[in-house]
């Protein structure tokens, strides 16, 4: 059998925020509203982002987010350097979060 590799896309948050959703069947962002789209990553751009946006904050959790699992709608964008990014139009249900990884922020 030929089991086809899913590859997954990423969202940094804080910790607290995180523990907010802990009991919810559902993740959303403080900028879901506005915005109408979480912003997430690829492998490859998670650096990047934690280097621009989150250089001095503490306590972070990476999310490992399976696009085959959600709900909401997944679109690649054109954002930060003409790259494509993944954007969830929705709350990410919390199946499609295969795992929470806590980020050494020492190491960025």
């Amino acid at each position: 059998m030929n089991l086809a590799v899913v590859d997954l896309i990423y969202h940094v948050t804080t910790s607290r925020w995180w523990n907010k959703f802990s009991s919810s069947e559902a993740y959303e962002t403080e900028t879901l509203a506005r915005e109408k789209f979480i912003h997430c990553s690829t492998r490859e751009q998670v650096k990047g982002v934690l280097k621009r946006y989150y250089a001095n904050q503490m306590e972070l959790v990476l999310l490992h987010i399976n696009p085959t699992l959600l709900q909401p709608e997944l679109r690649y964008e054109v954002a930060t350097f003409g790259q494509l990014f993944p954007h969830v139009y929705g709350p990410i249900n919390k199946e499609a979060i295969v795992r929470v990884e806590k980020l050494d922020t020492a190491s960025k």
